[in-house]
């Protein structure tokens, strides 16, 4: 049997031990920490914004972006059907009602068209504007955001960008991340840098950046005594943690450069089979970092996913569906939908292939070769 190649393992560059031992050695074993005001200054110098909360996950980003930005019960919130359930969770942490909006066909990610469609009608059904809009930079792809914030200023609405999936990726020259109001990154262990589980959000200032370190650490008040006027969370990330993270600083442009390469490898290898097509930046003003390279397949194929996937899996190759959209869901069966069958399209008749920066070429090869192996019998 040949080794298993996963889709997207941990990628460790070698200085992370020297930060969790410095951290054991001063007995730092504890939440926050000097790791953490590190890696937040290094996550801030690479974004080119010094307004960074390093928390515990990325979910935990989006949840307290929302709260920064009032979302309350009974409030509306306007998300990209085509994702993780992470993206569309915190809204129901507020008691506020997602609103899911169909993908385009460029990008993947929300479709601006839909968008507007459903500030409209929202306004007409509830008779008031949805609170926020949360836009996903899917699989690194940065999504069409010049059109997304032109509707969202149009109508007054604060952007979150859930760019848990597109650290190092860039919008016309811009990092993703910094486009919304605020932005969410995550650094669980299969994303382009880790801390083991992780996330940050990106502040518009530092009064911002304030308050949700405030929110992160239970919202204690400055007092002798612990002293609480609002609600908080326990959603900070430990100092051992952050020190995984300011040792993958050390390799995040690395990693996303070979990312990219992996992606570049594939379109090469695969570029001969008819009907499959490796999802590609739509012009030069897109930037992504291929987290995870794509592909879709010619939807008049009696091929499904899970045939890919399986003869895949029988030479030890792991692949994965692409997102199955939040209105296709039971747990969001009844939230309103607008747009068309974009995302359930693409979900039908795509895969994620593996493409961790730790891969060879030769990983990357043997995956190409399966592929057009299942194709070249399944097709004909």
């Amino acid at each position: 049997m040949n080794s298993r190649i996963f889709l997207s393992l941990p990628h460790l560059g070698g200085n992370e031990m020297k930060w969790i031992e410095e951290a054991f050695k001063d007995s730092w074993v504890v939440p926050l920490g000097p790791n953490v005001n590190e890696f937040e200054k290094l996550l801030g110098n690479y974004l080119e914004n010094p307004n960074i909360v390093a928390l515990s996950a990325g979910t935990a980003a989006l949840h307290l972006g929302l709260i920064a930005l009032g979302v309350e019960t009974g409030d509306e919130v306007i998300c990209q059907s085509f994702t993780f359930a992470a993206s569309a969770n915190p809204v129901a942490y507020q008691g506020a009602k997602p609103v899911f909006v169909d993908s385009e066909p460029d990008t993947w990610n929300m479709c601006p068209i839909a968008l507007e469609e459903a500030i409209i009608d929202r306004k007409k059904a509830t008779g008031k504007y949805p609170k926020a809009i949360i836009p996903v930079h899917l699989y690194g792809m940065p999504a069409k955001m010049n059109e997304i914030l032109a509707i969202a200023n149009k109508y007054n609405i604060p952007v979150l960008e859930d760019a848990a999936e597109a650290l190092g990726s860039t919008y016309f020259g811009k990092k993703c991340g910094t486009l919304g109001k605020y932005g969410a990154l995550s650094f669980n262990g299969n994303k382009i840098i880790t801390t083991s589980g992780g996330g940050a959000l990106i502040c518009p200032n530092e009064q911002a950046d304030k308050h949700i370190k405030f929110l992160a650490t239970q919202a204690r008040e400055n007092m002798p005594y612990y002293y609480h006027n609002v609600i908080g969370y326990n959603y900070r990330l430990s100092n051992i943690s952050a020190g995984i993270g300011c040792g993958q600083m050390q390799v995040l442009e690395s990693h996303v450069e070979r990312r990219r390469e992996i992606h570049a490898l594939y379109t090469e290898l695969l570029k001969d089979i008819n009907g499959v097509t490796v999802m590609q930046n739509p012009t030069s003003d897109y930037n992504s970092n291929f987290w995870l390279t794509t592909i879709s397949f010619d939807s008049s194929w009696d091929i499904s996913p899970e045939d890919i996937r399986q003869a895949l899996e029988a030479q030890n190759i792991e692949t994965r569906w692409l997102w199955r959209p939040m209105h296709m869901q039971p747990v969001f069966a009844n939230a309103p939908y607008y747009g068309g069958n974009c995302a359930e399209h693409l979900f039908k008749h795509g895969l994620c292939l593996p493409s961790g920066s730790c891969l060879t070429n030769d990983d990357i090869k043997r995956v190409a070769n399966a592929i057009i192996a299942f194709f070249n019998q399944n097709t004909k």
